[in-house]
């Protein structure tokens, strides 16, 4: 049992572990669905924006105060007449940024900002601009920490460029809104290789924002949601979630789940990183609930295949136990069956050689008694030879047994081939008639059509012959002997075959020596040797057949031997005594 059940423990591991790793890959592959969605949501509100500031920008172009206060490069007007509309955008479509600048990139007005005027821009989406003579937007770092989505356009008109106005917002709004969304928590990195810390500094104040420039090595925080940064972030898992790994934490009574998206600026540059928190509380309670119920699952069936296991392997302990026990009684009867047939073998030899000198002892005894009379009688020559004469009778019955001996050893010899049986029975009773003196009456019965089977035909009528014999010594008066044959198929098998049977019109045999008339050297008549009708017998067994002995009730017997139709290597019963009754074919014959 123990392989079994470390087998059977090896599975159950392995199948709860598949299902973790399984519930792991659901839960891994949730958050990548969410992450792609957050990355998705985030390029829509860019988009989204872009063409908002877009048509303000156009808007902005066909009003001919602003194009004429740009037109002249008065600040003054273009503070009095775009000023309005930018606190409007700003109130109403969050945009913080507002530039005029002329054609050599250098800030006519900042609406944000107006005391701010005179310096260069360098900016990407500003040389881009410039350079392609087109519109132009992206993400940007703003010198103050802010990261900014900006639309920089050229101010077309008749006379050609005017200059580039320039329009932005902050992102920070885009967070919030994913957040109520996609119910996920983001936080908003840079690169400080790309903010002075001076800078950063300066922009919170001005803002008025809290932040922690000394929290993690190469980035800093400049935008998140309104739940704060979880402690575990740190910079060991940032370096792995910037590496496309994804973690999972637990804070308190939350499980936290943690991925990354790559910021990328204007120019293409990853200037930070984006980092997506979704709390999987519920969903890893129902993980674990799935886990526990699956490992309770896997060990109540295991334990139910081990017990139907045991219980099957002791049912089959318990059979081969007894199969082994009934082996070995088997075996022992069947020592003590070989032990008993050879005892009877040995028996059987001894009464046939009992028997043998028995029927040769007694005319040998007459033998040597007639010829010491015969002796003494020398002198008297006509008893002499009345004496050698009954030496000479003895001789002849010594001769006539030792050749029905040596004819009883030939019926072993057995050469089989297709015979009509008619031929077979009628060639027997010509025999039978040339050797029985008188004119025995012997009737036939066969069926209309020819019957041929496979047998030896010398032995065959040998063993009617045999048949007829005891049928002849047995019939009293003018009865006549009847040979019939009949399908018949065989009693215990059911195999078709063919009965050939003997009636006599006798007195019948006794019922207590109805048993023994196949017995070798069993006779009731004076004369006969006791080995017919086992020749008859042994005959009938090596064509696979039997003979069968019954006494009729209308008065006479009747001996059958039963041939089958076609041959087997299965043997069929030796001799039944008594059978039931045959069915009479019609009265073919004479």
């Amino acid at each position: 049992m123990w392989p079994f059940a470390l087998v059977l423990t090896f599975i159950l591991t392995a199948f709860v572990a598949t299902a973790y790793f399984l519930q792991v890959q659901v839960r891994d592959r949730a958050l990548t669905e969410r992450v792609a969605a957050v990355a998705k949501l985030v390029d829509q509100k860019l988009g989204q924006d872009t063409h908002l500031m877009r048509a303000v920008l156009m808007a902005m172009q066909s009003n001919a105060a602003i194009a004429a206060a740009f037109a002249s490069q008065d600040r003054d007007a273009l503070l009095r007449e775009a000023g309005p509309l930018f606190k409007d955008l700003q109130a109403e479509h969050r945009i913080t940024h507002l530039y005029f600048n002329n054609t050599d990139l250098v800030n006519l007005v900042r609406l944000h900002s107006p005391k701010q005027f005179g310096d260069a821009i360098t900016r990407t989406t500003t040389a881009q601009a410039r350079s392609q003579n087109a519109p132009v937007h992206g993400l940007e770092l703003g010198a103050l920490g802010t990261l900014t989505l900006r639309l920089v356009a050229p101010w077309q008109s008749a006379q050609g460029v005017l200059g580039y106005v320039e329009m932005g917002e902050e992102i920070g709004h885009l967070v919030n809104e994913i957040h109520e969304t996609l119910v996920v928590d983001l936080f908003v990195l840079v690169d400080k290789q790309f903010l002075p810390a001076q800078q950063w500094h300066q922009g919170l104040a001005l803002l008025k924002r809290q932040g922690n420039w000394d929290r993690f090595a190469q980035q800093v925080l400049v935008a998140q949601t309104s739940v704060p940064a979880p402690v575990v972030i740190d910079d060991t898992v940032l370096t792995a979630l910037r590496a496309g790994a994804t973690r999972v934490f637990s804070q308190g009574d939350k499980t936290l789940h943690l991925a990354m998206l790559a910021l990328d600026d204007a120019s293409g540059r990853r200037i930070g990183d984006l980092v997506v928190m979704r709390d999987i509380s519920g969903l890893q309670q129902t993980f674990q609930r799935s886990i526990a119920t699956v490992t309770l699952l896997g060990l109540l069936v295991g334990t139910f295949v081990l017990w139907l296991f045991y219980f099957a392997l002791d049912r089959v302990e318990r059979d081969y136990q007894r199969q082994h026990d009934l082996e070995h009684q088997l075996l022992r009867l069947g020592t003590e069956h070989a032990r008993i047939l050879q005892i009877e073998k040995l028996s059987a030899l001894g009464t046939m050689v009992g028997e043998i000198a028995h029927q040769l002892n007694n005319p040998l005894v007459g033998v040597v008694n007639l010829a010491q009379l015969a002796a003494r009688e020398a002198d008297d020559p006509a008893r002499t030879r009345e004496l050698l004469a009954e030496i000479r009778h003895a001789g002849e019955d010594c001769h006539a047994f030792i050749t029905s001996m040596l004819r009883f050893a030939k019926v072993s010899k057995f050469e089989r081939h297709a015979t009509n049986m008619a031929q077979v029975v009628n060639e027997t009773v010509l025999m039978f008639r040339q050797t029985v003196q008188g004119k025995m009456p012997v009737e036939l019965k066969f069926p209309e059509t020819d019957v041929v089977l496979e047998v030896d035909p010398i032995l065959l009528r040998h063993a009617l012959f045999n048949l007829l014999l005891n049928a002849a010594q047995a019939t009293e008066g003018n009865g006549a002997i009847v040979i019939s044959l009949q399908a018949q198929p065989h009693p215990d098998t059911g195999a078709p075959g063919w009965a050939l049977a003997v009636r006599d019109h006798g007195k019948g045999i006794a019922p207590e020596i109805l048993d023994k008339v196949f017995t070798p050297f069993f006779t009731t008549h004076r004369e006969g040797t006791g080995l017919g009708l086992p020749v008859v017998q042994h005959v009938a067994l090596l064509h696979q057949g039997f003979v069968s002995v019954e006494n009729l009730a209308e008065g006479g017997t009747q001996f059958a031997v039963w041939l089958p139709q076609t041959y087997s290597d299965r043997p069929f019963p030796a001799v039944q005594t008594n059978p039931k009754p045959t069915h009479v074919a019609q009265d073919t014959g004479r």
